[in-house]
């Protein structure tokens, strides 16, 4: 299996944003500058609250059917390998991870076999995108935390994938989360999310390493990332971290986890958290704080490293 270099490209950008001007620019500056190998593109399916049972994907908040698979098609043209996860999101700015029901089905209350009945459909939708343009992989789903010890239920949903797409599926688990997923078994890769503090890689790829070997499945970080503030590299993954700018802390983030990761040799790749397609100004980059690392030293030094890999 060759190692994803990879980054998620307009993350759960709205309609028009992957046939713009702006997005095309972007997509070929990521190639041209972080020499990557993978692009993961994240449609957006919309709830209202935690506890809604339908999933809006076809409303002006992500990107149309025809505009995705253009992109999917360009990007292999390209030469990149284009992986899709199709990810949940809650209007009422709730994070995904606290989607919960009743354990047990009560009358007039929202359930559990309502919302895996819309998020079946919703990922299957995307599994026939991929199996039509030829995706080189279909994340099903990302950071669903309160939702995963349903083990019957996300089978299912790998099951129905499977039926419409006939490459690997995988599943993209939370920081820290995976050793409590019991259905890797289902899936061909395990997925996660690497926000670990710089001080914590070795200790928390010690205990995802058993995880790996329990399974017998590589382990891919479908996304990781720091922000460019003061301070966030002790919490990753937290984005509200207020301070100064500081785009060393970011790069030295960076350095330590890729030293970390490639001592393994069961990774199978990463993904960096985000890279936009509207992209700030490159004269602008000192100013800006958050995850991106275009033109920061963070994007030279994860260059470096895939062009080495």
């Amino acid at each position: 299996m060759d190692f994803y270099k990879g980054a998620n490209f307009a993350v759960f950008a709205p309609a028009g944003a992957l046939s713009s001007a702006e997005a095309q620019d972007s997509i070929r500056k990521m190639v041209d500058r972080l020499h990557t190998n993978t692009v993961i593109l994240v449609p957006n399916g919309l709830m209202d609250t935690p506890q809604s049972t339908t999933i809006d994907y076809s409303s002006s908040a992500t990107y149309t059917d025809e505009e995705l698979i253009a992109m999917i098609l360009q990007c292999k043209a390209m030469g990149m390998k284009v992986m899709l996860k199709p990810t949940v999101n809650c209007r009422n700015g709730m994070w995904r991870a606290y989607i919960s029901f009743f354990e047990e089905d009560v009358v007039c209350e929202p359930k559990w076999s309502e919302w895996f009945a819309a998020y079946t459909e919703f990922q299957v939708h995307y599994a026939k995108i991929a199996e039509q343009t030829g995706c080189d992989m279909l994340i099903a789903g990302c950071e669903m935390v309160m939702s995963e010890h349903r083990d019957r239920e996300w089978r299912e949903v790998i099951a129905a994938i499977r039926k419409e797409y006939g490459g690997p599926v995988s599943y993209n688990t939370d920081k820290y989360q995976e050793h409590r997923v019991t259905w890797w078994d289902a899936v061909d890769v395990i997925a996660t999310s690497g926000y670990y503090p710089t001080d914590r890689w070795e200790a928390e790829l010690d205990r995802i390493e058993a995880v790996s070997r329990k399974y017998g499945k590589p382990v891919f970080f479908s996304e990781l990332g720091c922000m460019s503030t003061h301070g966030a590299s002790v919490a990753p993954n937290n984005w509200c971290v207020r301070g100064d700018v500081d785009t060393q802390e970011q790069a030295e983030w960076y350095r330590g986890m890729i030293e970390a990761c490639s001592k393994r040799d069961w990774i199978c790749g990463i993904a960096i958290w985000d890279w936009c397609h509207h992209l700030y100004p490159e004269r602008k980059a000192c100013e800006d704080r958050f995850y991106g690392i275009y033109a920061k030293p963070a994007e030279k030094v994860l260059a470096e490293f895939f062009m080495t890999r």
